[in-house]
């Protein structure tokens, strides 16, 4: 009796997975990316098994559910909020880029084929299917912050090809790199521009305005580090100048900057003035990503551009994603257990 109310719950949430469930593992897999900058080896190794585990225990749910609930796994991918699934590419990539700092090559091409693969379906897949789906009732109020991703897709994809290049010769790597990096800078300002109009033209109420509004701030930060790493390449790689990429980059950072005071203005305004309870939800990820990614940006931006205080910032944000990171953690860890009796109960 006890396994068969196990397996009915378990079987219950998969089928209501998230569409941005991953952003667990692109949270958790860019503070291991920090950490190991910041030279915290150990606690950057045990946050890449945790990503590393969350992604091999999602990718099975992602593809049981498609095969057993499909009419409603397509009704999440063709909504508007087809774009979380992005986070699939996203968190595989962010992979791929930190497996190649620990030397794993072959491990780190695999994250990356399937990543890049991914993106090209998703990438053109979900707006095809908002454009072409009969059904839906088109609106401007539909339009979210996980709209970003698809912008952060593709420079998920140049972060990890130009990490990769540089431990695999040849043109390909590089030339995709700058590609998907020149691809992300425009899908964002385009998705900018949609978001602001939805939030500046239609009123937004307290209990919408979501964590995803900090993937504003997180996909310009991957905009930075994309450059970053790009700047890492040889000079006879890339297809633009050094000096253009260095001041799209220093553009973007300036402008992520910001975004910050805005976005925590936004959540008082929704937490403390509006009084929304602080209660752990999935989207809580959605934060530590922007978070631990501005300030990986950071600091690989001072490297490549030789600004040293920008290096000094950088290494002290990453602190504070670290937290982040362990702060909402534990959040998830006693929303769990406090869950699980009325789990068993439903079930």
């Amino acid at each position: 009796m006890g396994k068969q109310v196990y397996r009915a719950a378990v079987t219950s949430r998969v089928a209501g997975l998230n569409a941005a469930a991953f952003s667990f593992v692109m949270g958790t897999g860019i503070v291991s990316t920090a950490l190991d900058i910041n030279g915290a080896g150990t606690a950057s190794a045990a946050l890449l098994v945790v990503s590393l585990a969350g992604f091999a225990v999602l990718l099975p749910a992602y593809g049981w559910r498609l095969l057993r609930r499909r009419q409603r796994f397509m009704a999440d991918l063709l909504g508007p909020r087809g774009f979380a699934f992005l986070t699939i590419v996203i968190a595989s990539n962010l992979l791929a880029s930190r497996l190649v700092q620990d030397g794993h090559t072959a491990v780190s091409g695999a994250f990356l084929a399937f990543g890049a693969v991914g993106w090209l379906l998703l990438g053109y897949g979900i707006p095809l299917g908002l454009i072409t789906t009969a059904r839906r009732g088109p609106s401007i109020d539909q339009v979210n912050g996980t709209w970003f991703l698809w912008a952060v897709g593709s420079e998920s994809v140049a972060v990890a090809a130009a990490a990769l290049s540089r431990q695999v010769p040849g043109h390909l790597l590089p030339v995709l790199a700058l590609v998907c990096w020149a691809v992300g800078l425009i899908l964002y300002l385009l998705t900018a521009g949609i978001v602001l109009a939805r939030l500046l033209v239609r009123p937004v109420a307290p209990g919408d305005l979501m964590t995803s509004a900090w993937i504003f701030m997180g996909a310009a930060a991957i905009s930075v580090l994309a450059g970053a790493r790009l700047l890492d390449l040889p000079l006879g790689n890339l297809l633009v100048s050094r000096s253009v990429i260095a001041g799209l980059s220093i553009v973007l950072w300036s402008f992520s900057s910001w975004l910050i005071p805005l976005l925590l203005a936004l959540g008082v305004w929704r937490h403390v003035l509006r009084r929304i309870p602080l209660r752990y939800e999935l989207g809580w990820w959605n934060l530590v990503f922007p978070i631990g990614m501005y300030a990986v940006t950071t600091h690989e931006l001072g490297r490549t551009t030789g600004t040293s205080w920008l290096t000094t910032m950088g290494s002290g944000e990453i602190w504070v994603a670290a937290a982040a990171w362990a702060v909402v953690f534990t959040a998830m860890v006693v929303s769990a257990i406090r869950a699980w009796p009325a789990i068993r109960r439903g079930a």
